[in-house]
């Protein structure tokens, strides 16, 4: 059996955590138009009668402008650690960029096969993506170049055949009933975290995070209460809105997300703390895993 570690790499909003869930044919990794939205390494299993791979979903590799960048670009280089493979996400419509050569820079130090994946060629011509793949031959020795729509699920299961070329014989890694790394908390927590990101603009900042504070459920369904965690007064206005316009828009969003998920009612709370104390402080970059901000 064909099994192996497969990291996903590439700068801010290129499709990463979109062709994760196209994979797993599930809605695992949040998504949003706004870089930053995925902070923490996601695992997700793929199984079929002849493999097992794990993909691992990464956050987007981008010039930092402060810590919290750093630390988001330093656990992306950690996940190409151990890995059998890279997939080199770019947008096809962006086309390659500084970032973007920044990022081929760095994962050749890992002397690793890397499959170059053009994202989101349904939004461009095809004699366009035939210019593009000539073009991008040359910027490095690739083991193949793949062209995808990720949202579309077009070309996505030729690229899983196509990796498994690239991972050994060694069996299963993981037992049957593993799916993914996160657990539920953190599901239910990051669901919240993007329709806020979806529902706000730049004001609101990516330090918002979000916590499962209680989980209650029987066979027919859940009540969660999940506390959304803001650094400022001003942004807890924002988040709660007019006459909690806002947050009970959230709630309505996510709500049907998390149905989903526990397949059964749920009855979501939300509500919205800001950082008063060290303590408080110390919970809530712990949860970022942003600790080496206070070292």
């Amino acid at each position: 059996m064909k099994s192996g570690f497969v990291s996903i790499v590439g700068r801010p909003n290129v499709g990463k955590s979109t062709l994760l869930n196209s994979i797993l044919e599930t809605k695992l990794a949040i998504t949003s138009d706004k870089s930053g939205t995925t902070r923490n390494i996601i695992q997700g299993v793929y199984e079929d009668e002849d493999s097992q791979i794990v993909f691992v979903d990464t956050p987007g590799i981008h010039k930092p402008l402060d810590q919290l960048g750093n630390i988001l670009n330093k656990k992306a280089y950690q996940s190409v650690d151990n890995v059998d493979l890279i997939l080199f996400l770019v947008d096809a419509e962006a086309g390659v960029g500084k970032g973007d050569r920044f990022i081929l820079e760095k994962i050749k130090e890992e002397h690793l096969p890397i499959i170059f994946v053009l994202n989101k060629v349904d939004r461009i011509k095809k004699d366009q993506l035939l210019k593009l793949i000539d073009e991008y031959k040359d910027l490095y020795p690739f083991s193949e170049i793949f062209p995808i729509s990720a949202l579309k699920n077009d070309n996505v299961v030729p690229l899983i055949q196509t990796i498994k070329k690239y991972l050994p014989n060694e069996g299963k890694i993981f037992t049957d009933d593993t799916f993914t790394n996160i657990s539920t908390s953190f599901y239910v927590s990051e669901i919240v975290r993007e329709k806020i990101l979806r529902l706000t603009k730049e004001e609101v900042p990516h330090s918002v995070t979000c916590y499962l504070e209680k989980m209650d459920q029987d066979k027919d369904k859940v009540h969660l209460q999940v506390l959304i965690v803001v650094d400022r007064d001003n942004l807890k206005k924002i988040l709660i809105g007019k006459n909690g316009s806002l947050i009970k828009k959230v709630g309505i969003e996510a709500r049907r997300d998390l149905e989903e998920y526990f397949q059964k009612r749920v009855y979501l709370e939300t509500y919205v703390k800001t950082i008063e104390n060290w303590r408080d402080r110390q919970k809530y970059l712990k949860e970022l895993g942003l600790d080496e901000l206070d070292s």
